[in-house]
């Protein structure tokens, strides 16, 4: 008994706050696990399949602790999720990426907003209740475990993946907004996974592609990235995700004798991992790697090593897989050559069970209610989620700036308006929605009649038009731009169409001109030359109605900048 008692005592501490009875638990089921068993419990593989004999088979060979598929419709994710958790006799950590909204992972959940436009409200209100609808959303579906908050720091207004994901650059708003988000997610018992540490935004390059770098000094870090960490720490954040992020001047601080190429991202970085999280910071609680395909992680050591690498080095999950037959064989052989032992593997499956109960899957496993019934999916974009959601929009669209004094605008005034939108469509990893149809018919029913530039082809009767002609036809210019961030982007600009910049804004001192971003905050860098600029940061229906509200004067602008819009330039604000 003693010896158990120093052997898991910390997990008595936050932020598991285990019981006795908790422990001797996780002890009997240790002992009660092969190495085969246990070995499963490290991976957290994507999903791909619902099919019922794929899914047995699949639980039965690779026995994994958790699991992660792509946003579906609700009830098609909460059926997979109920038969996976059937076939699991340890519940399974089902994890997801909710971090506008139920949308990450059903298709019809409400998208709530980016954390950018949460940050624009600059009320933690709003963190709280994207939290909460988060939660709620996500468990109706089966959901115990969100890969949220992002608690990045969007230092670098020219990184193409953290941009709005991000509560922002201010790094005391990044953490009340974490925090914040952190506290409504867990009412519905979801566990967060603070991600990615040591923090992404300070590069301008993304770990999905390569291992990006934050270059800060140690005493830099420690007020930045350190305090938001720390602070989130202390508010009981049960699991951190790991970025295949460098953050060389802290390993050198920590190892002094490092070489620049021995510098391994933080998922294979055990100074970073044990000496600056866990000792530095007091972390006590799960970490898991991001993704594994990830250009940041598979390249920076024979893929052989990596794997188990990653848990020898202090990590507790293994996120993801390009072949989860070839990766589980890969953890085998590591603990066969001495990379990884089996006394570390315990240690992290003792902090996966420890997740699990302190969410209260094993009581829930018991009850049968891992999964809820589908009377649980009529929260799914319920009114009061969707009224919430409204509110945030109205609170978060931001004015930038109307140098020419344009607005607001009304019919009588512009009656004719060249609708231009840029980026528009969907494909890959993103969750935005298509804008064109809901601005075009929200301007037209205010009046506006609305010619939509169709950016398919070039009109090339219209590429040398005069001056003249251009002002017979239009009153009014806008441009929407739905360029959104996303994985695998190694920039977020505007591409001009060509030849001769078909659809940029050569008119500007012709004719009155606006854009509005659904997306990244930071076009002005590209159309400096507009005066009148607005960022909205989510593409959601309820900004599209904002936005309208504001432009035609029936509500005013609310929304606080939680970025420099301008690009640290001064020909941006004229």
């Amino acid at each position: 008994m003693i010896q158990m008692e120093s052997k898991y005592a910390h997990l008595k501490n936050k932020p598991f706050f285990l019981s006795d009875k908790d422990i001797d638990w996780i002890e009997q089921t240790l002992q009660s696990m092969s190495l085969h068993e246990k070995v499963g419990q490290l991976f957290c593989p994507i999903g791909s399949s619902d099919n019922e004999e794929e899914l047995t088979r699949f639980i039965e060979e690779f026995k994994p602790g958790g699991i992660m598929y792509r946003p579906n419709v609700g009830a098609k994710m909460q059926e997979t999720h109920r038969l996976l958790q059937s076939f699991s006799s340890i519940p399974l950590l089902i994890s997801a990426n909710l971090e506008a909204g139920g949308n990450g992972i059903a298709t019809d959940g409400t998208y709530f907003g980016k954390q950018l436009q949460v940050a624009a409200t600059d009320n933690e209100d709003m963190a709280y209740k994207l939290g909460v609808v988060a939660g709620r959303e996500g468990k109706a579906v089966g959901c115990n475990w969100a890969f949220a908050p992002i608690v990045d720091i969007d230092m670098n207004y020219q990184n193409p993946i953290t941009n709005v994901r991000t509560f922002g650059s201010d790094p005391e708003r990044v953490a009340r907004m974490g925090k914040a988000y952190m506290e409504g997610l867990s009412e519905s018992g979801v566990a967060a996974a603070v991600k990615h540490f040591p923090g992404d935004g300070v590069d301008d390059r993304d770990h999905h592609l390569l291992s990006s770098v934050n270059s800060l000094s140690p005493e830099e870090w420690d007020q930045t990235f350190g305090m938001v960490y720390k602070e989130l720490i202390e508010a009981d954040a049960k699991s951190i995700m790991v970025g295949h992020i460098k953050l060389p001047h802290y390993s050198k601080k920590l190892v002094p004798t490092i070489q620049d190429e021995e510098i391994m991202p933080a998922t294979l970085a055990p100074e970073l991992l044990n000496d600056l999280l866990r000792k530095q910071l007091g972390f006590n609680g799960l970490i898991i790697t991001d993704a594994t395909p990830m250009l940041g992680f598979t390249v920076s050591e024979k893929r052989e090593i990596a794997v188990p690498k990653a848990i020898a080095s202090g990590c507790d999950m293994f996120l993801f897989n390009r072949d989860i037959k070839e990766d589980y064989e890969f953890m085998m052989k590591g603990i066969e050559t001495g990379i990884l032992t089996v006394e570390r593997v315990d240690e992290a499956v003792t902090r996966i069970l420890a997740l699990k109960l302190s969410i209260g899957l094993h009581n829930q496993k018991v009850d049968g209610t891992l999964v809820p019934g589908q009377e649980a999916l009529s929260v799914l974009q319920c009114d009061e989620h969707k009224k919430w959601a409204s509110e945030c929009a109205d609170q978060s669209v931001t004015l930038v700036k109307d140098t020419q004094k344009l607005l607001p605008i009304s019919s009588n005034e512009y009656k004719r308006i060249r609708l231009n939108i840029l980026g528009d469509h969907s494909g890959g990893l993103k969750e935005g929605a298509s804008v064109t149809h809901s601005f075009l018919e929200a301007l037209q029913k205010e009046g506006f009649e609305v010619d939509l530039f169709d950016n398919s082809k070039v009109n090339f009767k219209e590429l040398l038009m005069s001056v003249h002609d251009l002002k017979q036809k239009y009153d009014l210019v806008v441009y929407v731009a739905n360029l959104e961030t996303a994985s695998n982007q190694t920039t977020v600009r505007i591409d001009w169409m060509q030849p001769l910049n078909a659809n940029a804004p050569w008119f500007v001192n012709e004719i009155p001109t606006m854009f509005i971003s659904v997306a990244n905050p930071y076009h002005l860098q590209d159309v400096p030359m507009v005066k009148t600029y607005i960022n909205a940061y989510s593409s959601n229906e309820f900004v599209v109605k904002a936005v309208i509200d504001k432009i035609t004067g029936r509500s005013e602008f609310k929304g606080k900048s939680p970025v420099d819009a301008f690009c640290g330039k001064w020909d941006t604000r004229l």
